[in-house]
């Protein structure tokens, strides 16, 4: 496992970290004991770093994954969780200071930690981002005063809204997803000015939420239906050389040296062990460019997410 390290926070992360959403059910149902050893066994092959939010399951995957961690040396790991988020509607988003405290001491109780690695505002493009700036991050350097997070960092889709909250405010790391994919690369135009400030960068979703997979997009996927028709005919692609296109997107996704570390998650222990075997096989170059050229047509087309005011924020 080759590790990077998070920018300014100088942690050593592994290239391919554990996203636990899929520990809270969000994509399919689970077994809770398999969820575990798909924990277990991530750590096992070398991952290190582990990123939850209490939104995620409605908080059962920070609980499932509290349970998983039980009896782990705390230095076997590096732990992320988030604040701001509690359900799918924009009522359930709530970054007020006392609100972002409280959700913290929330979270280490369900985890069974003193403290964690990297506390995080999710999804910011849903709240006010001035308050963010002005309310948010300031309480959770203050929770970091407190010794209940290493390090403060920002999650979300929009990344003219990481930006923003960036430009205004000290933040140690920025979380982008469905950027750094084969079929958008957004976030590449960004990573100069993000390295300039010693901003670690983590992308999640190298599947594109299930873009880039055998089994498809669920019903509630956001993308237009032109990207999922692509990526569709690019699966079949795949399918027809031999290779998964999660296997390509994976691969893909880890290449970017300017990337620390790239969220991958599944409940199932088999799956994880055959994500981390890959990103030591050799990549086909012919299928990647055959691929990002079946891709093209819809090369960094996104959705829209959060409010409508902060679609135009520079």
């Amino acid at each position: 496992m080759e590790y990077r390290t998070l920018g300014k926070t100088e942690l050593k992360v592994s290239v391919l970290s554990f996203g636990a959403s899929s520990l809270g059910g969000v994509f399919r149902d689970i077994d809770e004991a398999e969820a575990m050893r798909a924990v277990h066994v991530s750590l096992d092959a070398g991952i290190n770093f582990i990123d939850v939010s209490p939104y995620y399951g409605l908080t059962r995957a920070e609980r499932v994954l509290g349970q998983a961690l039980r009896g782990i040396p705390r230095d076997r790991y590096l732990l992320a969780t988030k604040v701001g988020r509690y359900g799918a509607e924009i009522e359930h988003f709530d970054f007020s200071a006392s609100r972002v405290t409280a959700s913290i001491d929330e979270s280490l109780s369900r985890l069974g930690v003193d403290y964690v690695d990297l506390i995080q505002a999710h999804d910011i493009e849903f709240g006010n981002l001035d308050q963010v700036v002005e309310e948010t991050i300031p309480a959770l350097r203050r929770a970091q005063q407190a010794g209940k997070a290493r390090f403060v960092g920002i999650t979300g889709l929009p990344l003219n809204c990481l930006r923003y909250v960036a430009e205004r405010c000290a933040v140690d790391t920025v979380l982008s997803y469905c950027h750094y994919e084969l079929n958008d690369t957004a976030l590449a135009d960004l990573i100069p000015w993000f390295a300039e400030r010693n901003i670690g960068i983590i992308s999640a979703s190298p599947l594109g939420m299930g873009l880039l997979s055998r089994r498809g997009t669920p019903p509630w996927h956001p993308a237009p239906q032109q990207v999922k028709d692509l990526c569709a005919q690019a699966a079949r692609l795949c399918e027809q050389r031999g290779t998964p296109i999660e296997k390509l997107a994976i691969q893909f996704a880890i290449r970017h040296p300017g990337i620390a570390t790239t969220l991958v998650g599944s409940a199932s222990p088999q799956n994880m062990q055959r994500n981390i075997q890959w990103i030591d096989e050799p990549m086909d170059e012919q299928l990647l460019n055959d691929v990002l050229e079946m891709l093209r047509p819809i090369h960094n087309v996104t959705w829209p997410s959060g409010r409508p005011e902060n679609a135009t924020t520079s």
